[in-house]
């Protein structure tokens, strides 16, 4: 029975690894870019010029919904909870502003600009959290159209190298200390690596410092996709009021829960195999990812149109504004 279920799996899965090699290859070169978006467009790019055949089509399925759910699972050994603990509840409440001002904002700007709701929430997550890793670990909750979980990355991926470029300036000119521009650029900036790229180019103290507060707002990927899996539950119980425990248990991201078990107990592994399965996690996120941009129908992400990278402006210039408001307000600019 294995043997049957898996055989039909192995074209796709063979040309998801290759591909995503090539990424992991690529993005060690460009860092700043990074392995994940990489992964996307070089898939987006093959599919575009050389569209897969048939029999590579369930394998490409299995890498962008199973491997992506044990690629969130993996992240939780990188995300201690208790050394995390003691900073995270300092920035937590300028987290929270953050968050909240992702979201709304994302949804208010998304009516007006007329954007699709899922790819709203999509922007939103990615913004308030922690760029593609947030939208990776909503994709199988959400489950959104291939081409908006690509527009999404490509959205946050060009306000990630913005923030790099432009942060270090605003700060500067904001006459921002080494703990105010740490604690700016872990709650303002989507993605891990940039908060790193922004905040050590500025001084090994904001750094470090911002880098903490980046892993204690990843943390809160939890309750977001809790959050969203509720109100994905709560629209299929509204379409079908009979069904409402087989959309639980077909909508609850039940790999979250494992992520939280991955997360607490890392500590009571041997240092190896925690140490394995966090370098494993980026890997396994490229490799989602790629699949994700083998399914990408780039005739559907040209019907987009602009309005979701001004959603992604505006949505980015609400949560940096809203950081620095929040910090000025309570003393720790």
């Amino acid at each position: 029975m294995f043997y049957k279920r898996t055989i039909p799996l192995l074209p796709g899965v063979l040309l998801v690894l290759a591909l995503g090699g090539v990424a992991v290859v690529l993005g060690r070169a460009f860092p700043l870019i990074g392995s994940a978006v990489l992964g996307i467009f070089l898939g987006i790019v093959v599919r575009w010029r050389f569209p897969p055949a048939a029999r590579f089509a369930p394998g490409i399925a299995f890498s962008s919904k199973q491997v992506l759910q044990w690629s969130i699972v993996a992240l939780g050994f990188g995300l201690p909870i208790a050394e995390v603990a003691k900073t995270g509840i300092d920035s937590l409440s300028i987290t929270l502003a953050t968050i909240s001002a992702a979201f709304l904002s994302a949804l208010c700007f998304g009516k007006l600009l007329r954007v699709p709701g899922k790819l709203c929430v999509l922007i939103g997550t990615g913004t308030a959290i922690c760029g593609g890793s947030a939208i990776a670990a909503i994709t199988p909750v959400l489950k959104p159209d291939a081409h908006e979980a690509s527009f999404s990355l490509s959205t946050i991926f060009l306000f990630n190298v913005l923030a790099v470029l432009l942060f270090p300036l605003l700060g500067r000119a904001l006459g921002l200390s080494d703990h105010g521009f740490g604690l700016w650029a872990g709650t303002a900036i989507n993605d891990t690596s940039s908060v790193v790229a922004a905040a050590y180019s500025w001084s090994e103290s904001a750094g470090e410092y911002a880098t903490i507060v980046k892993l204690t707002r990843a943390m809160l990927i939890v309750p977001v996709t809790l959050a969203i899996g509720a109100w994905v539950i709560a629209r299929q119980r509204k379409d079908s009021p009979n069904g409402l425990l087989s959309s639980i248990g077909q909508a609850f991201p039940w790999f979250i829960a494992w992520f939280v078990v991955a997360s607490a107990g890392g500590r009571f592994l041997p240092p190896s195999i925690s140490s394995a399965a966090n370098g494993l996690a980026p890997l396994m996120i490229t490799a989602a990812l790629t699949a994700i941009g083998l399914s990408t129908d780039l005739s559907k992400m040209r019907q987009t149109g602009w309005r979701p990278v001004a959603l992604g402006l505006l949505v980015w210039i609400s949560v940096a504004g809203t950081s620095l408001l929040v910090q000025s307000q309570s003393a720790r600019w």
